[in-house]
């Protein structure tokens, strides 16, 4: 018979297994070093030689990497969604724009939704954290810094949905988000009533999800979205009229 004795697994295959699981649920994000060899070793209850054999095993599979003097890192295990060249056209156009903040308003009404039911109270509490932090930069009418909060509180609700396909994806878009590529976020945070409005619709969300209300979590993130895709519609009606103004203004000069 093809049977074949059963023997106990290899010490680095949990290792590798459970540093995959902490990659995949969004937990290690990419870029995040390490504990030194000693720590990690003493925390997973492995010797040194079997930790690092599962770590040379993950090396091998592109999902960690040695930085000089150092240490181990996660891997860029997103990369981007997109290729350079369509990047380069979503920038261009404002079509593109708007399609995508209809596109996060649909997954992060579905993402909040799931992490009203399905998030662990540490989820919940990460994204109070991050509210309370973003109460905090608003008090010091920081827009840098509330835009950057602005990310990391619905990339936590992301992670609190507990859908590593959903998670992984949304990351990947914030980031070409946090580089400018389809909108200035900080410009947004400078206008003083929008601001206040912003917050308060974060402060809705995290109400719901402190609430574990799945409804009104979804309802308050399409509010919010939807809030954006207005200002921004408004933001970049101005910026068209001031440019017919300046360029009106210029021409009668020149004619003198």
């Amino acid at each position: 018979m093809p049977f074949q004795r059963i023997e106990a697994e290899k010490l680095s295959h949990s290792v590798v297994r459970q540093i995959e699981q902490l990659i995949l649920r969004g937990i290690l994000r990419p870029g995040e070093r390490l504990p030194s060899e000693r720590e990690l070793s003493e925390r997973l209850g492995v010797s040194r030689p079997s930790l690092r054999e599962a770590i040379a095993e993950l090396q091998d599979r592109g999902l960690l990497s040695t930085r000089a003097g150092a240490g181990i890192y996660v891997a860029d295990v997103l990369g981007s969604a997109f290729s350079p060249a369509l990047i380069r056209l979503f920038a261009q156009h404002e079509e593109a724009v708007f399609d995508y903040i209809a596109f996060r308003r649909d997954l992060e009404s579905i993402a909040a939704e799931r992490a009203a039911i399905h998030g662990s109270d540490t989820d919940l509490k990460v994204i109070d954290t991050i509210f309370r932090k973003m109460e905090a930069a608003h008090s010091k009418r920081n827009p840098s810094d509330e835009a950057e909060l602005d990310a990391e509180f619905h990339l936590a609700i992301l992670e609190a949905s507990h859908n590593v396909i959903l998670l992984h994806m949304m990351r990947s878009i914030f980031d070409l988000l946090r580089e400018g590529v389809f909108f200035n976020r900080q410009v947004m945070f400078k206008n003083r009533t929008t601001r206040d409005l912003l917050l308060e619709h974060h402060r809705a969300i995290n109400a719901a999800l402190q609430a574990r209300d799945p409804q009104a979590a979804r309802a308050a993130v399409v509010e919010h979205l939807s809030f954006v895709e207005e200002a921004l519609q408004a933001q970049r009606k101005s910026e068209k009229n001031e440019e017919i103004a300046r360029l009106r203004y210029e021409h009668e000069q020149a004619r003198g």
